[in-house]
């Protein structure tokens, strides 16, 4: 798939774990870790939303688009 999630890169650069992540948007942590692998094959706009303002980033800095 050409959409590459950048999540884990995020987290990363807030020093944010998996779990502070889930805690701080309520998304379960099979979820995230889903998002973080790149196994989700679609993400809501509330949950990427609650992912930008929680990593104070813009949701380019999230998904990127590759050919």
């Amino acid at each position: 798939m050409p959409i590459i999630i950048n999540l884990d890169v995020m987290m990363a650069k807030r020093k944010m774990s998996l779990n502070e992540l889930s805690e701080r948007i309520n998304l379960t942590l099979s979820n995230i870790s889903n998002l973080k692998t790149g196994k989700a094959k679609a993400i809501r706009f509330s949950t990427l939303d609650a992912i930008c303002k929680a990593l104070d980033c813009q949701p380019g800095d999230i998904l990127e688009f590759r050919e």
